[in-house]
Order: structure tokens, then sequence, then C-alpha cells
């Protein structure tokens, strides 16, 4: 999919082989937090799992400013403090039983936060085609060691072809998406903007898996949605004052 996307739009040429060490870190970081991901799905309901994922921009928010040279204001802040209590409201650990798919539902955040920080710096210098050729081969090298290593790699059958195919270009989709605003716009206003995945996987829960849909999960959503407008908000009135100022 991705040679056929760089055949295209002419693109092949710009498939190149530096600075592979951040590639590294790009991939096994989305390679860690993906499986942290598939492994806490099954245990943990969705709305739960989809809470500490959203927790990934309040790691960013932080880790932007030493990275990537942000600003860290006020206003990010108070909206990563309103998201963060969304999500403990939706999450509502029980710390009295924790257990190894809670340890992985709050591993996958760090990763995908070094993920997107990893991410914005490469579209500094590489292109979508690029990004993507270096994420298919490494990830597929990752999956081929881990599926592999005790020989007895599993066939996929035809009923699960279907399946894999929709994960496989839904996910290379997201990652084409997701590269593209990072090239476009500050990493801590793209990540907020997928919070609006939680209250719809919410809502899939409860319509197709029978998970209950409390005020809990209502409240927290809202709030998750008040810190994400927040955050954006302030980021527009920044670049306006940062126009403003250049004329």
């Amino acid at each position: 999919l991705v040679l056929a996307f760089g055949k295209y739009f002419k693109t092949l040429n710009q498939i190149r082989v530096e600075n592979l060490s951040l590639h590294f870190i790009r991939n096994i970081s989305h390679f860690g937090g993906q499986n942290f991901w598939f492994y806490a799905i099954a245990l943990i309901p969705f709305s739960q799992l989809f809470a500490f994922e959203f927790s990934t921009p309040l790691f960013i928010v932080f880790l932007a400013p030493i990275f990537l040279g942000e600003l860290l204001t006020k206003e990010k802040l108070i909206a990563a403090a309103i998201g963060f209590l969304g999500i403990v409201l939706v999450a509502r650990p029980d710390l009295n039983t924790i257990t190894w798919a809670l340890i992985a539902a709050f591993l996958l955040p760090v990763c995908f936060a070094a993920t997107a920080i990893a991410t914005k710096l490469l579209t500094s210098k590489f292109s979508l085609t690029c990004i993507l050729f270096w994420l298919v081969i490494m990830q597929t090298v990752f999956s081929l060691i881990c599926a592999g290593y005790d020989f007895d790699i599993r066939i996929p059958t035809q009923t699960d072809l279907p399946f894999l195919l929709v994960v496989s270009v839904t996910g290379l989709t997201a990652h084409l998406c997701m590269t593209k605003a990072f090239s476009l716009a500050p990493v801590s206003v793209v990540m907020p903007i997928d919070f609006v995945r939680l209250p719809l996987i919410s809502m899939v829960g409860y319509l197709f898996y029978n998970e209950v849909l409390t005020w809990y999960i209502i409240l927290g959503s809202a709030l998750v949605f008040v810190g994400n407008y927040i955050n954006i908000k302030a980021e527009e009135r920044a670049q306006i004052n940062e126009r403003v100022s250049r004329s």
C-alpha cells in the first residue's frame, strides 16, 4: 500500500536511509503502545481503555516544550488538567485490584506520546512516504520477531483475512492522516482532537458489547471535550498574536 501510494504520487524517490535511529524510536514506541492496546482491549471495557489512551496529550503537553520547543502556556496546563479530570471520571481505576491489563493500559499513552514527538521531529525532515515506508518495514520486522520467537507462527485463516484487511487499511490511513497533521500544526494541538473517539467508543461499547454507559462516562467525556476546546482556542489565539506581531 505504501509503495502504491508513493508510485501514484511519484514520491518513491523521497525514501531516504537517514536518521534511522529516530525512525526506530518512533516505530518501537508505537509497536509497544499498539500491543499494549491489543492486550488490554480484550480484558477491560472500551471506555476505560480509551480513557487511558487519551492521557497521551497530557504527556505531550510537557514533553513538547522539551523536545520540540513548543510553548507551555497556562491555557494548555488548564486544558490538560480538565482533560485529566475527565479521564479519571471515565476510567475510575481501582488501585486495590491492579491487573496486567491496567498496567498495559497505563503504559500505552507513554508509548504513544513518544511516537507523537518522534513523528513531529521526522515530519520536519522527511516526507510522508519516507516515514510510512520505514514504519511498515520496521514494524513488520518487530512483528515477525514477536510472532516467531517460538518458531510457531499462526497463518491467518480465510475468516481472519477480512478483519486483518480492515485493520491494516484503516491503521495505515490513520498513520497517514496523523503524520500529515503533525506536519501542519503543533503536536499539542493535534493530539487532543483524538479525544473525540472517547464518547464514540463508549457508545460502541454500549450498543454492541453491552458495556454500561454511566453518568461518569458522560460527564468525563464532556470534560475531555472542554479541555480539548480550551487547548485549540489557546493555540488559535497564539497564532493570531504571532501573525500580528510579525506584521
